[in-house]
């Protein structure tokens, strides 16, 4: 049986050569956050907003035509497999 991640790492790429990490919960609330948010203004300059789940009291915006390239990568808190 597969390993389920504890929560996934975006790495966002931002023109510049800026890097930018935010993690979400499930790969659904990324999928969910890029198709409404960044693909729909993928050539806007106006900002939008990044979720950061696990720093309350910031946030972080971006200009989405900056994002040069995403990768998500899954986070597995626990070496050990339990059942």
């Amino acid at each position: 049986m597969p390993r389920k991640p504890d929560e996934y790492a975006v790495h966002i790429l931002l023109s510049g050569g800026h890097r930018e990490e935010v993690r979400f919960s499930t790969v659904q609330n990324f999928q969910k956050w890029y198709s409404n948010e960044l693909v729909p203004k993928s050539d806007s300059q106006d900002f939008i907003s990044v979720p950061i789940k696990n720093i309350q009291g910031e946030y972080m915006v971006v200009r989405p035509s900056q994002v040069e390239a995403i990768r998500v990568e899954p986070v597995f808190l626990s070496s050990v497999e339990r059942f």
